[in-house]
């Protein structure tokens, strides 16, 4: 399925994996890659020598593109910034503050630049400073969120940009990444789907759940502090909202109370206390298979969905 964004990237398939912290690693970055994707290895909450470490060991574990995600809030951002055009993997993905004064320096080091915006404005200011391509992220997804949805954003930014735009939030499967393409995508952002990958990371605990989720399980937390983040419902994150609504708590209570839950769920397991990002297409989340079966299986549904689409009269 060769378009623009397969051009640009060198894959086989239109399919990105979104970055995700304490999740996306090398091992699940390089076995989207193999499968056809982009596979993504994430840096948020880490150090400069596991992002050296882990590019390294991608690399080891895959010969085809993959890419990098800078969380641009981190406080060592720029020395992240400085491994990654050191060891120039394919491209970046950039999210959580402002791109535009980092495309420089990556072209420079011969790595494209994938900014993640919510909006119009953002996307045809990042268009005009350079950006190679740009995902376009709605509130569907799991973790930091915005305010549009995947289908506002998506009638209303592919028509104002000539980049190619990679749609994100609540896509899961082939018929969702079939609809972005014919509404002028040049391909999908998957996270949530992938977090239940053989060679995904994530702890087993916060696996089952996701498998057992409904499509109503997921749960916003911080709007009021400017921080919205989309989860499955425990007991972490109902009390989180019950304290956020309540008008007892400050800003900094809630962010000191927020601090280090996803990775108390991701990583240690524990699914009461910890903040299980997800986004909301939970229900073809139905068990745990390899990167390979669930690339395969959107792909073929993609191809078939598209197909129909010849076939609509109206």
């Amino acid at each position: 399925m060769a378009n623009k964004l397969t051009e640009l990237l060198g894959i086989e398939y239109p399919i990105l994996q979104g970055g995700m912290a304490w999740i996306s690693d090398a091992s699940l970055a390089s076995a989207v890659s193999n499968a056809g994707g982009a596979g993504i290895i994430s840096t948020g909450g880490r150090t400069t020598e596991y992002t050296r470490d882990e590019i390294r060991r991608c690399r080891t574990l895959t010969d085809r593109p993959f890419g990098v995600n800078v969380m641009l809030m981190a406080p060592n951002k720029d020395e992240i910034v400085d491994v990654i055009c050191e060891e120039k993997p394919a491209f970046v993905t950039l999210g959580a503050g402002n791109p535009v004064p980092y495309f420089e320096k990556f072209h420079a080091a011969g790595v494209k630049v994938i900014p993640v915006v919510p909006n119009v404005k953002l996307a045809k200011r990042v268009e005009a400073k350079g950006a190679d391509a740009m995902v376009v992220e709605g509130m569907e997804a799991g973790g930091h969120i915005g305010v549009l949805t995947t289908m506002a954003l998506m009638t209303q930014v592919i028509p104002e940009v000539k980049i190619p735009v990679i749609m994100a939030g609540g896509f899961a499967d082939g018929r969702g990444l079939a609809a972005a393409l014919l509404m002028g995508a040049a391909g999908v952002q998957i996270g949530t789907r992938f977090l239940v990958a053989e060679e995904c990371p994530l702890h087993g605990n916060v696996k089952q759940k996701l498998i057992e989720a409904v499509d109503t399980d997921t749960i916003v937390t911080g709007i009021t502090i400017g921080g919205a983040v989309r989860g499955i419902k425990n007991k972490f994150s109902e009390e989180f909202l019950a304290l956020e609504y309540s008008g007892k708590a400050e800003k900094q209570t809630l962010l000191d109370k927020a601090a280090g839950t996803n990775k108390l769920a991701a990583v240690d397991g524990d699914t009461e206390n910890g903040m299980m990002q997800a986004g909301q297409s939970l229900i073809p989340l139905k068990k745990i298979e390899p990167v390979q079966a669930i690339v395969e299986g959107i792909m073929k549904e993609a191809r078939t969905t598209l197909a129909g689409a010849a076939s609509i009269q109206l």
